[in-house]
């Protein structure tokens, strides 16, 4: 609660150990490293942390992706890859598949040029994105419904062999698993994070019952965050020898 007491008495820091406190923060600060060392080092930490040794490789590094992105190592006991999904979905990636984004977050925290790494054909605006399109708007309004649902369907035919990223909205993964049980839509790889309390854990078993390449953090927690962290982990694999 607020304290609205003007004449409350506060105790005055000691200077000196107000210096000293002040010193030791700044000394505990590395302010030396380069970014990439930074990254090495957090590798390090987290490698030590975690059982690298329960994933193959390429698993694990999504894994220990997600763990640098959220600082918290247990990201990784909620990680499940389906159905071959790094193969599938760099194989995707090196032949220019569409990239759908349920989130313009999604859509701006994309490397560009990590995708170009795999094919040159990508950039900014080859990424799929229809949440703040005018007319999904206008629709969602009309029928009542959420505009992640609308800007689904509106992507529909784009969406046949293409990496699709839902890191927000449950009801945009739900309803492409929808399209995958009872339209046979076929993408590339799924990218499954939607992240709250209301339809989330049930999109993701949704997803779970579809025959397509997936990689999904199961219960409550996901983010956009983690589904661009996850795309490029994949990507990483790149050049690493047979998967």
């Amino acid at each position: 609660m607020h304290n609205t007491n003007d004449n409350a008495v506060f105790p005055v820091p000691d200077p000196v150990a107000a210096r000293a406190a002040l010193k030791a923060a700044l000394e505990a600060v590395r302010w030396e490293p380069d970014a990439a060392a930074i990254e090495r080092e957090s590798f390090r930490r987290i490698e030590a942390e975690c059982d690298a040794g329960a994933f193959p490789p390429e698993e694990w590094r999504v894994a220990r992706r997600l763990v640098h992105t959220t600082g918290d190592p247990s990201v990784a006991q909620g990680l499940v890859f389906r159905h071959d999904p790094i193969r599938a979905g760099l194989a995707a990636l090196e032949r220019g598949a569409p990239v759908f984004c349920d989130s313009n977050m999604i859509r701006a925290g994309l490397s560009v040029d990590r995708l170009r790494t795999a094919h040159e054909s990508y950039s900014r605006e080859r990424l799929i994105c229809h949440i703040a399109d005018a007319d999904v708007a206008a629709r969602a309004r009309a029928e009542g419904r959420t505009r992640a649902l609308c800007a689904v369907e509106k992507a529909r035919p784009l969406l046949e062999g293409s990496v699709i990223l839902v890191g927000n909205a449950p009801l945009a993964l739900a309803r492409v698993a929808r399209y995958c049980l009872e339209d046979g839509l076929r993408p590339a790889l799924v990218i499954g994070m939607p992240v709250g309390f209301v339809n989330v854990t049930e999109s993701k078993a949704l997803l779970a019952l579809c025959p397509v390449p997936q990689i999904v953090l199961e219960g409550r927690r996901g983010g956009s965050a983690l589904a661009v962290a996850a795309l490029h982990a994949v990507l990483e694999s790149r050049g690493r020898g047979a998967l």
